[in-house]
């Protein structure tokens, strides 16, 4: 007759089997509620952008050749207050750089995320100012989140390399000669697919001196889990400054599930798993007010998705596959 176990190593085992049922049922629950292949859907209204004349001009498509050298996307949410510094900067050094260099071409895609402020009658003035043909506006019909914004603003992009940078103007500008320095240093690009990102991790230990504890510890807990489920390579994933050759960010998008916050780690999964190589590169960066992260829901939101991510991938409810935007 089999003696019973004593009451600690029984508490272990059944302590264990549960944690092992949870992680199935987060499994199974992960499984059942992936969206495979998000659709693409455009709207209407998002077929066209209206030009610096008040016209209608049909978006181009990341699948047409590049005529440009570079596009600056720029995804919006509220940020009638916080554009106008970024634009400023951006304008001046673009145009500064193109007097310089006549052959330099480029254009800046402003994607309002479905504002309820201003966003896009700040941003029309630039198209105005500049000329449709260097500033364009693309005003979503409905919020999408950050990621599914900067898609949007991607797949009408028309620049051999993509920028993605933020709203608000954290990242000084100029940096783009660090993150295309970076990139030119990946070269022989495989496939022609390469992609730099800024990266603030320089600054932890000065970011740390002027937060709380708790967010601190939010923030090293974010960390670990990016760098245990997702990503191993990049220290930084979350800095909106992001160079994409034009054939990384068509493959990188178009796999794209995450729409929010956490859209970065999966973009940068996808390019490690289709072996696309990724420079990380410092740069100038200044916290703004007016962030739409809520600090404890925000992380508590992208900690979930980064588990998902890793299980929706893992159990093959997500695969590598591209698509076309209808």
């Amino acid at each position: 007759m089999a003696l019973p176990l004593p009451l600690p190593e029984a508490v272990a085992l059944l302590a264990a089997f549960l944690l092992l049922l949870l992680l199935l049922l987060i499994c199974v629950i992960a499984h059942i509620t992936a969206i495979k292949m998000p659709a693409l859907h455009r709207y209407e209204e998002e077929k066209f952008f209206i030009n610096s004349e008040g016209r209608k001009e049909s978006v181009p498509s990341i699948h047409d050749p590049p005529t440009k050298e570079l596009s600056v996307v720029v995804p919006s949410y509220n940020e009638e207050d916080r554009l106008p510094l970024m634009m400023d900067e951006a304008m001046d050094f673009l145009e500064k750089r193109q007097k310089e260099d006549p052959s330099f071409t480029y254009e800046v895609i402003v994607v309002d995320d479905g504002s309820k402020d201003q966003t896009t009658k700040v941003a029309m003035k630039y198209c105005k100012k500049y000329g449709s043909d260097k500033v364009r506006v693309l005003s979503l019909v409905k919020n999408r989140g950050k990621g599914g914004a900067v898609r949007m603003g991607v797949f009408i992009s028309r620049g051999k390399t993509i920028l993605m940078a933020d709203a608000d103007g954290a990242t000084k500008f100029e940096d783009i000669e660090k993150v295309e320095e970076g990139l030119k240093n990946l070269q022989p690009w495989p496939n022609q697919m390469a992609i730099s990102c800024g990266s603030r991790a320089h600054l932890e230990k000065d970011s740390i001196a002027k937060r709380s504890y708790f967010r601190t510890l939010l923030m090293y807990g974010f960390h670990f889990l990016v760098w245990f489920l997702c990503v191993k390579e990049i220290r930084d994933t979350q800095c909106g400054f992001k160079l994409f050759t034009r054939e990384a960010a068509l493959r990188t998008f178009s796999t794209l599930h995450v729409e929010r916050w956490a859209f970065d780690v999966e973009l940068l999964y996808i390019a490690q798993h289709l072996r696309i190589p990724i420079a990380e590169v410092a740069v100038n960066w200044t916290e703004i007010e007016g962030s739409k992260l809520v600090p404890f829901w925000s992380w508590l939101q992208m900690g979930r998705d980064l588990l998902f991510i890793r299980l929706r991938y893992m159990t093959g409810a997500w695969q590598l596959e591209t698509r076309k935007c209808n």
